[in-house]
């Protein structure tokens, strides 16, 4: 005897959904990193746009803006206010296009170290609750759940990733293991 499919019992969705979970944290970690850089008188995009340069410099004011979560339209505006702070500037493009290279400046970098430092300290607080282990464990899923979702991205091979770090963190004193 078969089972009608209207008899089937839908499968149980976990609530809130993960997708919820994500944009709350993203959200809260957004309020948070803008309140530590304002009194440097940034905002979160600027300080992401400036620590994109930081590991990407040279990059034209469209790469910027994708790296930078904005839309190209704000990247121009963003790039000439912090242009006009004396953070960032352009140089032309030695292909003799129109395209413009940007660059941290002296006190771009520092700024950027300083707010490095700022949101190391927001990290630390976010996995204060988990070990290094975990840590690790999260960062790699969340890697793997944002390639899973990319548009045309083949799937996943092997739930096993090596976990690459871009960045070091600095030594603490946590009693995390």
């Amino acid at each position: 005897m078969t089972v009608p499919v209207s008899a089937t019992p839908a499968p149980r969705r976990a609530f809130p959904h993960a997708t919820y979970l994500i944009k709350e944290l993203e959200r809260a970690v957004r309020v948070r990193i803008d309140e530590i850089v304002q009194p440097l008188r940034l905002t979160a995009t600027q300080y992401t746009a400036l620590s994109v340069l930081s590991w990407h410099p040279g990059m034209s004011s469209a790469q910027l803006a994708r790296r930078s979560f904005v839309s190209p339209q704000a990247a121009n505006e963003m790039v000439s206010v912090l242009s006009r702070r004396g953070l960032i500037r352009r140089n032309v493009a030695n292909e003799g296009g129109r395209a413009l290279w940007i660059f941290l400046t002296a006190l771009g970098e520092r700024t950027v170290s300083r707010c490095d430092e700022l949101v190391d300290a927001v990290e630390s607080r976010l996995f204060a609750g988990a070990t290094r282990r975990e840590e690790a464990q999260f960062r790699a899923m969340l890697r793997t759940c944002r390639e899973a979702i990319q548009v045309g991205a083949p799937p996943a091979k092997s739930a096993k990733r090596v976990v690459r770090h871009s960045r070091v963190r600095p030594a603490t004193t946590s009693t995390r293991s």
